[in-house]
């Protein structure tokens, strides 16, 4: 471990523990040596922090240890399988307005990243927004004798070594908790700064941000209601993003919503409908929908999103396993919800489908009888996540992130509409789904990724063969003998009974 390490690192835990942050570890669940180490830290806390909660003690310490933290708390609140409901939640209270940088230095920033065509942005705004990693300005692109108003958002200086630096002393310090505690190994500490600083790379690299805003446009080009800005790549980079400009109304403003005329009940419809669209229909979804990054346009009376950094996707079986599980809920069809869970592998087939099923009748029955108001689709999913554990089924991290994505479209959806109908406004865009899936179209795509397991599995033939009869012959090279002639001819015809039959269950799929 390096100086510098030590040193951030024991910086940290001092910050950490001077603003109460440790407040938030249950140390019953600890071992005795890190029970101990929290209850010593605790003895640092300033007299004053103990007159608030656990979340304001959290929240201002990763703000004090500046924008680094702030990320990093902000990425294990989407992952409660990491850290902990109760933790998630409290980090998920973590707002991303910083203090910005220098103004000075967005010109010297921008012909850095852009070379000559920093000159076609021209009256630069003032920072409108200012968040842990970046921050965006308002500008004039000027290319082609056009002229445009854009949204430039720029990279933190220095941001990347930051980051860097201290990633660097959390692995140190998630090397020494495995080396010393070893009751924290099962919680795979290393695993947890690694999935850190997977995300911290990817958000480092604007390119990535444009990439997806791209990605989510072509999917989204024949849909209604739902927009996003369009890339500049000629004036993107990797520290610097060029969007055309967004005119709306922000979404929280609900008075200027009414004081335009905009129908509030036709946006939370609009907003929720196009989240599952994204995730189900696409499985590619904008997973940071806060308020924030929400505008309604009334013009147009669409709902445009903006800030495409963390985005979730899911594969296509996850898809038809979110949609059947979402439209079983709606149709009170327990043993289908059970049932599917067990087809696609996330609960061990020693398990019981119908305790299973009984377990699911326990959250979904509730509902029935219940004001649309009463009822979260997103606490439903909460819920289901939570009994799955009973069964030993294992945490699906991209389902964790969609829950948490679900949790923040449905919040502004009701927001907007207190007396919003969840169940109702998705049943379109759900049913649609399943019952294409169990149409001719569903059972084509079915027989095409059929089609492509078999052609890889009879394109890798002769490369098995090929090897298998290489081992073999390497084999008889040690030892020759009749005898090892004969198994070797016995094996090699076992091997092609082996292929013949593998071919005949391929062949069978088709029929």
């Amino acid at each position: 471990m390096s100086v510098s390490a030590t040193f951030r690192l024991a910086h940290a835990g001092f910050v950490l523990a001077r603003e109460g942050a440790l407040s938030v570890i249950d140390v019953a669940a600890l071992p005795p040596v890190m029970r101990t180490g929290v209850r010593l830290g605790r003895l640092f806390e300033r007299g004053a922090v103990r007159k608030r909660g656990p979340e304001d003690r959290l929240r201002t310490a990763l703000d004090k240890l500046g924008p680094t933290y702030v990320k990093i708390g902000q990425t294990l609140a989407t992952r409660p399988d990491i850290v902990g409901i109760d933790v998630a939640a409290h980090l998920a209270l973590l707002q991303d307005k910083m203090a910005p940088f220098d103004a000075a230095l967005v010109p010297v920033l921008l012909k850095d990243a852009l070379g000559d065509n920093a000159v076609d942005l021209t009256a630069i705004s003032a920072p409108i927004a200012a968040a842990s990693i970046a921050q965006v300005h308002s500008a004039t692109l000027v290319a082609g004798g056009l002229s445009k108003k854009v949204a430039v958002k720029i990279l933190r200086p220095g941001i990347r070594a930051r980051f860097r630096a201290d990633i660097e002393a959390q692995y140190a310090g998630a090397a020494l908790a495995e080396r010393f505690v070893p009751a924290l190994r099962r919680l795979r500490p290393t695993e947890i700064v690694k999935t850190l600083d997977r995300s911290a790379r990817l958000e480092l690299d604007l390119r990535l941000e444009a990439a997806s805003i791209s990605e989510m446009a072509e999917n989204i080009k024949d849909d209604e209601g739902f927009v996003i800005p369009e890339v500049s790549w000629d004036h993107t980079a990797e520290t610097v993003l060029t969007t055309s400009w967004v005119d709306g109304i922000p979404i929280r403003d609900l008075a200027a919503l009414d004081a335009a005329g905009m129908d509030r009940k036709a946006l939370a419809r609009t907003l929720l409908q196009s989240f599952l669209r994204h995730a189900i229909r696409d499985g590619f979804f904008h997973a940071d929908m806060h308020q924030g990054n929400l505008f309604a346009d009334p013009k147009t009376g669409s709902i445009v999103a903006v800030d495409f950094g963390i985005m979730g996707r899911i594969s296509h079986k996850e898809r038809r396993f979110l949609a059947d599980i979402l439209y079983g809920f709606i149709t009170r069809d327990y043993r289908m919800i059970a049932q599917r869970h067990f087809d696609i592998g996330y609960v061990p087939r020693h398990q019981s489908v119908d305790d299973f099923a009984l377990a699911l009748r326990s959250i979904g029955e509730p509902l029935q009888g219940r004001t649309a108001s009463d009822i979260s689709m997103a606490k439903v999913l909460g819920q289901l996540f939570a009994t799955t554990e009973l069964f030993e089924m294992q945490t699906r991290p991209e389902l964790v992130l969609l829950q948490k994505s679900m949790v923040l479209a449905e919040g502004v959806s009701r927001s907007l509409d207190p007396a919003l109908n969840i169940w109702t406004t998705a049943e379109p865009v759900v049913g649609d789904f399943v019952r294409r899936e169990a149409g001719p179209l569903g059972r084509l795509e079915d027989l095409k990724d059929h089609a492509e397991v078999a052609l890889n599995t009879i394109g890798r033939l002769p490369g098995l063969v090929s090897r298998a009869e290489a081992a073999l012959d390497d084999y008889d090279a040690d030892k020759r003998s009749p005898q090892r002639h004969t198994t070797r001819r016995l094996m090699v015809a076992a091997f092609w009974l082996l292929a013949i039959i593998a071919l005949a269950m391929i062949i069978q799929t088709f029929r």
